[in-house]
């Protein structure tokens, strides 16, 4: 019977080996284990596309799940606040009873949604109230709630809702925690707006590429994992090719693994094969995304980073540019909160993203 492959290149799903992210969730987990009055319960993950933020909020939430904590996973959109309130009543169902809030059939979140109610002279409760009286329940039970948000965005109104009332959750000393995640452009956005100035004193990882020692690993195992080994040579060659990119390790893995499913070994001439399929999944699912959101003037910069091997000084590129260093600034400013440069210090930047550089030259050509 051919064995199962152990590699998971789909958004969100926890991978069988997590590489490089083993500070992180060991802290995030001890912080749930403490409960209440540890600051990390309020984390703020950011990273660009494909490097596994999503993954590592579903792999949090699961490990709270374990710990004995009810976990609520959404993402931020419009009815996300309603979400997490009928997740929260369908986890604790079998902690609390639910019945008394039976007779609510809808509820006022802005233009969202209207609370309609069986006695008409009765009260709207506000969200918060309706979230303070199932963690009156939960409390009972000795019972925390974590919410964990993905995609997070500034523009949407219930999730400046959200974090401001949770804020007062925070102070009322009630048991839970708040995992966000996001791109780096909108986390940014969001810490800057005012009335949720709170989420500026939250934990907060920006999350990227991880070692090679790390992903040759994490590879390593999983191979080991699904009953089958990788050769040296196989290994270092996808180790070289994945560029220390979550998303693509597991690209590359599953790709090469595929390549010959009913051999016991896998092979560098494995993974060469399975490369050509990665690549073009990764510029479809991650490149080509990135690109469109680029705006003319990223992509000049971007393009005048290019005639270096190795980083860039920024001086160089605001020559190339025709520009003002401080024109400069701006542009890697930009590039940074969208995850796509990496200062790497005396005045130079990088290109973060594993390959990008080589789909860059084909888009520009």
């Amino acid at each position: 019977m051919m064995a199962s492959n152990p590699f998971t290149p789909t958004f969100g799903v926890v991978p069988a080996f997590m590489a490089g992210r083993e500070d992180i969730t060991s802290e995030l987990l001890a912080a749930l284990e403490e409960g209440v009055g540890n600051p990390n319960l309020t984390t703020i993950i950011s990273g660009a596309r494909g490097t596994g933020k999503t993954a590592l909020l579903t792999y949090l939430s699961d490990a709270a799940q374990a710990q004995g904590w009810v976990s609520v996973n959404v993402s931020a959109l419009p009815g996300m606040l309603e979400e997490i309130v009928q997740q929260a009543g369908a986890a604790s169902a079998h902690l609390i009873d639910t019945s008394a809030s039976a007779k609510l059939a809808s509820l006022k979140l802005g233009d969202i949604a209207e609370l309609q109610f069986a006695d008409p002279l009765e009260a709207a409760p506000t969200w918060r109230i309706r979230m303070g009286e199932l963690l009156d329940a939960l409390a009972e039970t000795d019972t925390g709630l974590l919410i964990t948000v993905d995609e997070v965005r500034d523009d949407l109104d219930e999730m400046i809702q959200l974090a401001s009332a949770f804020q007062h959750f925070v102070r009322e000393r009630r048991k839970v925690a708040l995992f966000m995640a996001g791109l780096p452009a909108h986390v940014s956005a969001l810490l800057q707006d005012k009335s949720v100035s709170f989420l500026r004193r939250a934990n907060f990882y920006s999350i990227g590429i991880v070692s090679d020692f790390e992903v040759e690993e994490a590879l390593g195992k999983t191979f080991d994992e699904g009953g089958r080994e990788a050769t040296p040579e196989a290994l270092k060659e996808a180790v070289q090719l994945i560029g220390g990119f979550p998303y693509m390790m597991q690209l590359i893995g599953y790709r090469a693994w595929n390549a010959s499913p009913d051999s016991p070994l896998v092979s560098e001439d494995d993974v060469l094969e399975g490369s050509r399929f990665a690549r073009n999944d990764l510029q479809r699912k991650v490149f080509d995304t990135t690109f469109r959101e680029l705006s003319k003037g990223d992509v000049r910069f971007l393009a005048a980073m290019l005639e270096d091997e190795g980083p860039s000084e920024l001086a160089d590129i605001a020559s190339r540019l025709g520009k003002k260093s401080n024109y400069a600034s701006q542009y890697k400013r930009r590039l940074q909160e969208q995850g796509i440069v990496g200062d790497v210090g005396q005045g130079r930047i990088r290109i973060e993203l594993p390959m990008f550089k080589d789909y860059l030259r084909d888009q520009l050509q």
